[in-house]
């Protein structure tokens, strides 16, 4: 849930901040001290820094900089950084003074909780426009189907509602009872009943199904809850406040409690039994998504001389655009616009049909060899893969991963059998197993899927990095491209 990565970033948020108080700590002594001076005393300093760490610490935190932060204004996350520096400067200052300890000087405590204030004011209001952005553009939100309207769902309602930090946009709820149908239940519609949960599913996008039910719901919605999980790829979320579950563990998913009843899982008060298919290791995805943005970042600076050879070739060869878009399907259904060169000529799209009988890909997937809409240029382009270099840009903006599933067309998603359907658990990326596997020599549509999900259970950050040095050298070598 949205409220485990609340208190993840919290964390890390944390250790950054103390990380900027440690810099300025150690580089403010250059800012009125010779060089040579603050080299000969910079082991005294590590004397001080537990303390001043400590001190920078208990107050932020004391002073409410780390809850709710999504919520704040400016002036809520420039205050207590002031506060801090103003309360523990004085404490601290106070102690150095009746410690009487030379080597730190009160010019030194000035200069540090000056430069970590204009440091970690600058950070906060970064870091609050930045959510901001995020909030009105709809990233960083988690779609939710609850599944109950009764007394303890209305209360979970309310609470989330309450809430609004944690990112829950609830899209509808389900009660078997008929009668309530398109009513409005705490300001959300019941939308359908527990049947209708595959066809809900099929055409909104649902990153999570919550069922707030009461006991006597169990044994009808026991079966819903494996097959959410372990055929569409969801995450599951029971609240079990109240009674305890007798639901076995799925066969793909990752269960939240050590034993029945104890749970590590909260949403408020009410402890949640969690069933997911997709991976939930909270620190491995920060790294996955960190190093998206690091080697997108620089794959788009350096391969900047390929981008303008490309665009010369592409303009001077065939009328039509530099670029192919094409809506593609991400995380759970969200659909993004894909970014290619062109490597076919202008009305490729119209000529589809008529080569369908041509397809050499058992499934909803369209692959040929030869395809006579290819134009020359863009043959070597298909054969390098240079004609998905613009796809670093969607990486960058966080629609595609650099390793993940391939992304599918919408029109092809609509065609999946449930059990393709959990490779959309994932975000997408420009290579995965397939692509060391022998790329576009597999023609077997069902043989992707369950590579696709062979990577999804077995995802490591290590696993990707295995990936990604497989891909160079089938790039490189131009193996299985059409």
């Amino acid at each position: 849930m949205l409220k485990e990565y609340h208190l993840f970033f919290r964390r890390l948020m944390i250790c950054f901040d103390l990380f900027i108080v440690t810099i300025s700590f150690f580089l403010s002594p250059f800012l009125f001290s010779d060089y040579g001076d603050v080299i000969q005393q910079f082991g005294s300093y590590f004397i001080l820094l537990p303390a001043l760490l400590s001190v920078w610490g208990i107050f932020l935190h004391n002073f409410g900089m780390y809850e709710s932060f999504r919520t704040k204004n400016i002036t809520e996350v420039i205050f207590p950084v002031i506060e801090t520096a103003l309360v523990g400067g004085g404490l601290l200052g106070s102690f150095v003074f009746l410690a009487k300890i030379q080597t730190i000087g009160s010019e030194h405590l000035f200069y540090s909780f000056f430069m970590a204030t204009i440091l970690l004011c600058g950070e906060k209001v970064s870091l609050l426009f930045f959510m901001q952005y995020q909030r009105k553009n709809g990233f960083n939100t988690r779609n939710v189907l609850i599944v109950g309207t009764g007394k303890r769902a209305q209360h979970f309602i309310n609470t989330i509602g309450k809430n609004v930090e944690w990112g829950i946009n609830v899209i509808g709820l389900i009660d078997n009872d008929a009668a309530k149908k398109n009513t409005v239940v705490c300001g959300n519609k019941v939308i359908g009943a527990v049947k209708d949960i595959p066809a809900i599913i099929h055409k909104t996008v649902v990153d999570e199904v919550m069922f707030v039910v009461p006991r006597s719901w169990l044994n009808t919605v026991e079966e819903m809850i494996r097959y959410l999980c372990d055929i569409e790829g969801l995450k599951v979320s029971v609240a079990v406040d109240l009674f305890t579950l007798n639901l076995a563990r799925t066969k793909y998913s990752h269960v939240t409690p050590d034993t029945l009843g104890k749970t590590r899982s909260y949403l408020s008060e009410f402890p949640l039994l969690v069933f997911e298919s997709a991976p939930d290791k909270l620190l491995q995805l920060f790294i996955k998504r960190l190093m998206d943005i690091i080697f997108s970042g620089i794959a788009i600076v350096s391969l900047f001389p390929v981008f303008l050879i490309t665009t010369i070739a592409i303009k001077t060869t065939s009328n039509g655009p530099l670029f192919f878009t094409q809506k593609r399907c991400s995380l759970n259904g969200r659909v993004f616009k894909l970014y290619k060169f062109r490597t076919m000529v202008a009305d490729a799209e119209a000529k589809r049909g008529a080569l369908l009988k041509n397809n050499e890909m058992q499934g909803p997937v369209f692959k040929m060899s030869n395809d006579p809409r290819v134009t020359k240029i863009g043959k070597f382009l298909r054969k390098y893969s240079i004609d998905e270099f613009p796809q670093f840009w969607n990486v960058l903006k966080g629609d595609m991963s650099l390793v993940g599933p391939r992304p599918p067309i919408p029109k092809e998603v609509d065609e999946y059998e449930p059990w393709h359907r959990r490779r959309l658990s994932m975000r997408p990326g420009l290579t995965c197993i397939w692509q060391v596997s022998g790329r576009n020599k597999i023609t077997n549509f069902d043989e992707w899927m369950r590579l696709d999900l062979e990577y999804i259970d077995k995802w490591s950050v290590w696993l990707d990095f295995k990936i990604l040095f497989g891909t160079v050298p089938a790039v490189l070598a131009g193996s299985g491209a059409k």
